[in-house]
């Protein structure tokens, strides 16, 4: 997809995921139809999303956990993918540094959700985990996730 300048003025303007299409013609100088058939073509080609996304801190039991991640294995593409399938995992990235991956994951205070309930029953199914370190978010800034429970 060709992110051009009108793709970009459509994209800021979807900071408000529920501005109208005709609002956001008129900020951007196009016509509806042409705002229209651009969202629908960035969402069909995956360039962007929108859906609701919460404040984790404004929920009592969420809580998010990065973690980062190395392995014993170089398919790092295909170990990304694994993790993303696991309960609570929202996002995975192949990073640089001292670790191969990081992964954003959302527990919660219910037993079944807990961090510790992901180690035994989530992280278990990985083969080739060498190191995990957790680092457990108390409070964040301008931060919105999905909510998976």
């Amino acid at each position: 997809m060709k992110l051009d300048d009108t793709n970009k003025a459509i994209i800021k303007e979807l900071v408000d995921g529920r501005k109208a299409f005709s609002a956001i013609a008129e900020a951007v100088g196009i016509t509806e139809n042409t705002v229209r058939t651009r969202v629908n073509k960035m969402i069909e080609e995956g360039l962007i999303g929108i859906s609701a996304l919460i404040d984790p801190s404004l929920i009592p039991e969420v809580q998010v956990v990065i973690m980062g991640v190395k392995l014993r294995t170089m398919d790092l593409e295909e170990k990304a993918k694994e993790f993303l399938k696991l309960q609570g995992v929202t996002s995975v990235q192949v990073v640089t540094g001292r670790f191969d991956l990081i992964v954003q994951l959302v527990t919660s205070a219910n037993n079944e959700q807990s961090l510790l309930s992901f180690f035994k029953n989530q992280l278990s199914k990985i083969k080739d985990v060498a190191d995990v370190e957790t680092f457990v978010v108390y409070q964040s800034h301008n931060y919105k996730i999905p909510y998976i429970f």
